[in-house]
């Protein structure tokens, strides 16, 4: 699924501030949206922790951070609550977004398949165009690609 350089899917979504969002919604702002296997896993708790860690330097960019995965809002609440995040987690139980932009993918871990997402990243500018992607992302030193991207695209 080719996402690069199209206007983002506006599927809605429950989000971790009790309401049901849209991409869309973010008109004006930069918005750095990535999408995660599971919350509570270590990988997936370090790369939250790394955006909650430059979340400042991302709203300097008029940047917002919102992060996806299948987990149902409880789950999202109790990860938000234990890692202090500052920013948005949807709940993409029907895998609509994740389907969407082509991350809900086969995978294999020790022998078993099965469906999921692959951790990436997508960048949107503040008119919601997909301007740039990372997929099969590696955790150790994304967030800061990521930010590095998002400065250099202002100062272009």
């Amino acid at each position: 699924m080719e996402v690069l350089g199209k206007a983002a899917p506006d599927v809605a979504l429950p989000a971790s501030n009790g309401e049901t969002v849209r991409l869309s919604d973010f008109k004006g702002k930069n918005i750095v949206l990535y999408f995660y296997p599971k919350d509570m896993t270590p990988g997936c708790t370090t790369q939250a922790c790394d955006f909650r860690d430059q979340h400042e330097s991302f709203a300097d960019l008029n940047a917002v951070i919102i992060g996806v995965s299948t987990d149902p809002m409880s789950r999202h609440e109790k990860f938000i609550n234990k890692y202090d995040l500052p920013f948005l987690l949807l709940a993409d139980e029907e895998q609509k977004l994740s389907e969407a932009f082509g991350v809900w993918k086969l995978k294999k871990n020790f022998g078993k398949e099965y469906m999921g997402i692959e951790r990436s990243t997508f960048i949107l500018d503040e008119e919601g165009i997909v301007v740039k992607e990372w997929r099969k992302v590696s955790v150790k030193g994304h967030v800061e690609q990521a930010l590095q991207f998002l400065k250099e695209k202002i100062t272009a």
